[in-house]
């Protein structure tokens, strides 16, 4: 299919193109992008007052398929991501069974292809089961195209065999993804470990819980010469602990959520599970160290955790409620709401954070850009738009966010994946 896209301003921070431009799609690919083009195209969208960027690459996602598909499911989550301009999501593997073998990563591959809108791209665990006791088939997960292994929901807490695992994903060419939460530190807690923890009587976690495993990652990539990648950052010693391995010259990168560059936890006013996440909303002092580090570049991408789950998991007390929050259909609106209008972040610096750093981390050297000849992954985006988050009116099985109600500016037009529409206005 050929689609003309006209008037739009293109945000390209790979080519650097700023401005307006058309953008002519030709099977599947990107293949003029000059101030006027004159095309017959079977489609032509019109997107004057609009960015043109590359379709968003969201490196953290709880797509819950297989066994878990009663909270989301590949098609639904595939739906959720198109709505958000994501074209690509990286599934984690936290799934029942745990995806933990290449036939595993092979086989969420190929219903994707059949039942998701975008891309998906399987990631794999770090040890079988996530039990922590044996590595899983990561070189088998490598071959089937996971291109990263996570432990995500946990770290693995024995030093020894993590390093083992850094060592093989470094071979096969692999990224490490590190939740970094030490289990024994963290203990029962729920929330922040601050006054609002004692006000609401919970138990808290503290920054160290983070930091303490982010510094230990840290140093076994620098040993092992792997490539980590620091997952939902939620603490200013995180920032400052990427800052320095950056400085070091080590391969190492971090991620910023939206809920936590924007919420803290004095916005947890009563016990209300939707505001329970992990980590945690942490301080202000938090916050501003996170912000801080993506204006400066410190911190490289803005990721989701789209965490769904059902009504009854999450609508109880924070002590009883499951951890998570979802993200697909609000991350673009917040980020340029709260990052860009406010002048933390430009237009390019949303691109460059939501597509062409998380395409760089995956090695997809034909996404994360809108230039010729890349793959036709583009969002269209209107920052003009106006209104206010309804989670009714969410495509996600998952409601559970705690920006019902929030206004915000910008709302996604029209998410062309692979030259094809997947989702229009």
């Amino acid at each position: 299919m050929s689609i003309l896209i006209k008037n739009g301003h293109v945000a390209d921070p790979l080519t650097g193109r700023n401005g307006i431009y058309d953008v002519l799609v030709a099977d599947g690919r990107i293949e003029k992008v000059e101030k006027e083009i004159r095309a017959d195209a079977e489609k032509v969208i019109d997107a004057g007052g609009c960015y043109v960027m590359p379709g968003f690459i969201d490196l953290h996602v709880h797509l819950r398929d297989p066994g878990l598909e009663y909270k989301e499911t590949l098609e639904t989550g595939g739906k959720a991501a198109a709505k958000g301009g994501i074209t690509t999501i990286c599934a984690m593997p936290n799934t029942k069974p745990v995806i933990d073998t290449g036939g595993k990563v092979a086989e969420v591959h190929r219903r994707a292809i059949l039942e998701s809108p975008v891309n998906v791209i399987q990631i794999g665990a770090v040890t079988k089961g996530q039990d922590g006791q044996d590595l899983s088939d990561i070189r088998g997960m490598a071959q089937a195209g996971c291109r990263a292994i996570s432990e995500d929901g946990k770290s693995v807490m024995d030093a020894a065999l993590y390093r083992n695992g850094m060592k093989l994903a470094k071979e096969c060419g692999l990224s490490v993804f590190a939740h970094c939460e030490d289990i024994n530190l963290r203990g029962d807690g729920v929330m922040n470990a601050d006054g609002n923890a004692e006000r609401l009587g919970l138990s808290g976690i503290s920054n160290s819980v983070e930091d303490v495993i982010a510094a230990r990652d840290i140093l076994l990539a620098k040993e092992t010469g792997a490539r980590l990648h620091l997952c939902h950052c939620s603490t200013a010693d995180s920032v400052k602990m990427v800052e320095e391995a950056k400085k070091e010259g080590l391969s190492v990168t971090g991620e910023v959520c939206p809920h936590h560059f924007i919420l803290t936890s004095d916005d947890i006013k009563e016990d209300d599970g939707n505001y329970k996440m992990n980590p945690p909303l942490r301080s202000r002092e938090d916050v501003d160290a996170l912000r801080e580090g993506l204006k400066k570049g410190i911190m490289d991408v803005i990721s989701t955790d789209h965490a769904p789950h059902a009504a009854d998991e999450k609508e109880k007390s924070i002590a009883q409620a499951a951890f998570g929050i979802v993200g697909l259909e609000t991350s673009a609106a917040l980020t340029y709401s709260y990052l860009v209008k406010t002048g933390v972040l430009d237009i390019m610096g949303m691109a460059e954070k939501m597509s062409l750093n998380p395409a760089r981390i995956l090695g997809l050297t034909e996404k994360g850009s809108v230039a010729e000849g890349k793959t036709a992954d583009i969002v269209i985006f209107d920052p003009e738009k106006t209104y206010r988050i309804d989670r009714r009116t969410f495509v996600s099985k998952g409601k559970n966010t705690p920006f019902d109600g929030y206004e915000v500016s910008g709302e996604v037009k029209c998410t062309i994946a692979g030259g094809k529409v997947v989702y229009e206005r």
